[in-house]
């Protein structure tokens, strides 16, 4: 099922020059693996502390396109400068899934949206990342399948975080933004799963 993770080879192209200079002057992978990560948790920290100040939720789209910048990058230096590792096989997907419950969960200290449906969100994030690691197992490898993919829940999240920050939320829509974004993460969970046991990533 296709999703924003087909763009990811043309956003690569531009960044190329970049991650050769990169490469060039010894930056590692795994040190800007880490850096996404480390950002996404001070990001999603300071909304989380300071929530009156609603402005601070434009931090997460942003956050969002520098980390998907952050993760092509450490993905080419691996690929293209001979970096890859178990160790960063580890650090990427692990430090996905904190990035991700950083920036997800501080939307649960917003009252509009309702704790239960940010968590439920969540918890089904990590699930569908999880079901597509399950890819290597069932030898069909990492499976990125959608309909809402890494990149699909970023770009729904970043969209959120602006209409919210500008207070452009219907009162009677914004309890079911989150627990409707955890349906879809599900759907994708099962198709991940699905893939595996048929033998097919596609």
């Amino acid at each position: 099922m296709p999703t924003l993770y087909a763009l990811k080879p043309a956003f690569q192209g531009r960044l190329r020059p970049l991650v050769n200079r990169l490469a060039a002057i010894g930056v590692t992978a795994n040190s800007i693996t880490i850096l996404a990560a480390l950002m996404s948790v001070v990001a999603g920290t300071a909304i989380a502390i300071w929530h009156e100040w609603r402005w601070l939720l434009l931090l997460i789209p942003a956050v969002m396109f520098v980390r998907m910048a952050l993760n092509a990058v450490d993905g080419m230096l691996a690929r293209e400068h001979g970096q890859a590792s178990t160790l960063g096989m580890y650090l990427n997907e692990l430090c996905d899934v904190v990035s991700d419950l950083a920036l997800i969960l501080p939307f649960a200290v917003f009252p509009e949206f309702g704790a239960w449906g940010v968590v439920a969100f969540a918890m089904s994030a990590v699930l569908t990342e999880f079901a597509g690691v399950l890819g290597i197992a069932a030898k069909i490898g990492r499976n990125y399948a959608g309909p809402f993919g890494k990149s699909d829940r970023a770009l729904a999240l970043g969209v959120v975080a602006v209409l919210c920050a500008a207070g452009l939320w219907p009162a009677s829509i914004a309890p079911f933004v989150f627990p409707a974004m955890a349906t879809l993460s599900l759907l994708t969970a099962i198709n991940r799963i699905r893939a595996g046991l048929i033998g097919s990533a596609s």
